[in-house]
């Protein structure tokens, strides 16, 4: 029985926020306890993502599939799982809860609610790494068996953070949310609007390699 929309909204909502919480969180926690060791930091922030981003896939995918991402949800819609009309809701209540979540995890540490970033995350190599990390981020979501997205999902991520030069936000609403947050985690507001580009463009063209190879898959294997 399909949940009414106001509820995966409220999903998607919340589960954004606790991502965005737990990304920002984590960021903040490991710098303080690092020492001043990046990598150390980085690592700490890696590992309480990818384990949040399995738990809340597992929570609230049976509710509004998780996407908790606009790509996602666009992907999703292009592929005629999710109703255009209801993608712009989800999309809202996706950044809504990206801004909550940034909220909630500088209150937890005594921060201001909203501090605009200066971590600067410029330049053709940093742009491309989201391409790349949404990208594939999208392929292991169409592509993984539909009872092991979530652990897929949060490994990939988790390598993603490392092979990346961007940490790969691979995430609209994550990287919006992140600018308002002067932290480890942070993004310049002025290097947002091409990570979002790329995040796009990434997913989509993910997104239509994807139907395409499984087009081929169903072609070889239907019968003559």
């Amino acid at each position: 029985m399909s949940m009414s929309l106001s509820r995966r909204m409220t999903a998607e909502f919340l589960g954004t926020a606790f991502l965005v919480a737990a990304v920002v969180g984590s960021g903040v926690m490991g710098e303080r306890l690092a020492g001043g060791n990046v990598a150390l930091a980085l690592l700490a922030n890696t590992i309480a993502t990818g384990a949040a981003l399995v738990s809340l896939i597992l929570t609230f995918g049976p509710i509004s599939g998780a996407h908790l991402n606009p790509v996602v949800s666009l992907v999703e819609a292009a592929g005629g799982g999710l109703p255009w009309r209801e993608t712009f809701p989800y999309v809202a209540s996706q950044v809504l809860g990206g801004i909550s979540g940034t909220v909630a995890a500088h209150l937890m540490f005594s921060l201001p609610a909203i501090s605009f970033s200066a971590h600067a995350r410029g330049g053709a190599a940093q742009v491309f790494s989201e391409f790349v990390a949404t990208f594939g981020l999208v392929v292991v979501i169409k592509s993984a068996p539909r009872n092991a997205i979530a652990y897929g999902v949060g490994a990939y991520i988790t390598a993603a953070y490392w092979f990346t030069a961007s940490t790969s936000f691979a995430n609209p609403a994550v990287t919006v949310a992140r600018c308002l947050s002067d932290t480890f985690a942070g993004i310049r507001p002025s290097d947002v609007s091409w990570f979002v580009v790329a995040q796009i463009f990434g997913g989509l063209t993910a997104f239509l390699l994807v139907r395409w190879l499984a087009a081929e898959f169903e072609n070889r294997t239907s019968p003559e």
